[in-house]
């Protein structure tokens, strides 16, 4: 067996380089940039008004002007107006183009309006107030969005605002997902007595959608010549398989030897670590298997410990920042393995994240983690830990 920071480390080594490809910019949210974004012209374009009110030539006020003849109104998405006569004003709304002769703007809740004339009623204006100056955001040229950046709702933004209807992004792996097992049926489907309906594929299939990654799902029965023909079909088509259950030491787990004798290479099978003890690790010329344990639990934690970071580093992202949480009591834990305790997260009085554990009735408690928020990882060094020790957490809530 090898420890989890020999299997992390091993699946990290094992990350994929993947291609560019361009897709369409409301397609693009959780994809990760292939280019930069730059601004391509000033942010902002023009000197633009803040605030609705007046503009004034900030003179006239400095030398005691309070009453302005307002000579028109500078509506947002007009063309620039000029002020003809620097002792009056203009009406300005929130986003117009500053008009040309002006430097200062007054809201209307400073001044009062009567007979085509505008009197401030404050005494302390500014030159330049309210207005957002041509390029203080950035300059033409400038970078906006760095490469390599994972798109969310503002990015896209950005690159509606300067034109980039179609994005160059990394291209997400080929992933399918598949379950083994005589003893699993369809979701529509009442189960014997012997039997219970497939739940891990959904679920792991759900968890990645919430990554942004599709995939496909297949089963495989208990028949190895099967189980070999469905795998090597596979490997031709897809860049991961993931698969629950059929690895452990069980006289019906054939999913080892097919994919040894199908050229794939074990990298490691078995980590430390409780749940998902059995996990299997290989690689071929252009596939990744993770092989993870059948119990729900197990293929669970498996997935946001092991393949999160794979994908991510997959796409050339950082890698995720460990999150900590204290133990809200104290637990024991004897055997030496890393655990991976399922705990409900709580904001202490002091700002400390609490992490209360939820004991369920093992690996294949999956009503269990309906209960839970976080996998807190319990180092195997120890067999004590007790309340207020912080640990890392593995969030899937």
């Amino acid at each position: 067996m090898i420890t989890v920071q020999t299997a992390t480390n091993i699946v990290l080594e094992n990350a994929l380089p993947l291609p560019d490809e361009a897709i369409p910019m409301h397609r693009s949210i959780r994809r990760v940039l292939r280019e930069p974004l730059l601004a391509d012209r000033d942010f902002p374009p023009f000197d633009r008004v803040s605030m609705d009110g007046i503009a004034i030539c900030f003179a006239n006020f400095e030398a005691g002007q309070r009453r302005f003849f307002i000579e028109s109104i500078q509506a947002a998405g007009a063309p620039q107006l000029k002020l003809v006569d620097n002792n009056n004003c203009i009406e300005v709304m929130t986003g117009a183009m500053l008009p040309q002769g002006t430097d200062a703007v007054i809201r209307y809740e400073d001044l009062s309006m009567d007979e085509g004339f505008a009197t401030i009623s404050i005494e302390n204006v500014q030159a330049r107030q309210n207005i957002h100056r041509q390029g203080i955001d950035r300059r033409m040229g400038e970078v906006i969005v760095a490469q390599g950046s994972l798109i969310s709702p503002a990015e896209l933004g950005v690159a509606a605002t300067i034109g980039k209807a179609e994005l160059k992004v990394a291209a997400l792996p080929r992933v399918c997902i598949l379950s083994s097992g005589d003893e699993l049926v369809e979701v529509n489907e009442a189960p014997l007595p012997h039997q219970i309906r497939k739940s891990n594929v959904h679920v792991m299939a759900a968890v990645l959608g919430t990554w942004g990654l599709p995939a496909d799902l297949l089963h495989l029965p208990d028949d190895p010549a099967a189980i070999e023909a469905t795998l090597g079909d596979c490997l031709t088509k897809y860049d991961v398989l993931m698969m629950s259950g059929g690895v452990s030491m069980g006289k019906f787990d054939h999913i080892p030897s097919a994919l040894e004798r199908l050229g794939v290479r074990q990298l490691f099978h078995k980590v430390s670590q409780r749940p998902g003890k059995p996990f299997w690790f290989g690689r071929s010329a252009g596939t990744v298997v993770f092989a993870f344990p059948g119990n729900p639990v197990s293929s669970f934690m498996c997935l946001h410990r092991y393949f999160q970071p794979w994908f991510r580093a997959s796409l050339g992202l950082q890698s995720i920042e460990n999150q900590y949480a204290a133990l809200a009591e104290d637990y024991f834990f004897k055997p030496d393995l890393t655990y991976f305790l399922q705990v409900k997260l709580a904001a202490g009085s002091d700002g400390r994240l609490l992490a209360t554990p939820v004991t369920g009735q093992g690996s294949g408690d999956l009503a269990n983690l309906v209960d839970t928020d976080a996998f807190i990882e319990l180092p195997l060094e120890k067999q004590v830990f007790q309340a207020g020790e912080v640990f890392p957490i593995w969030r899937y809530r």
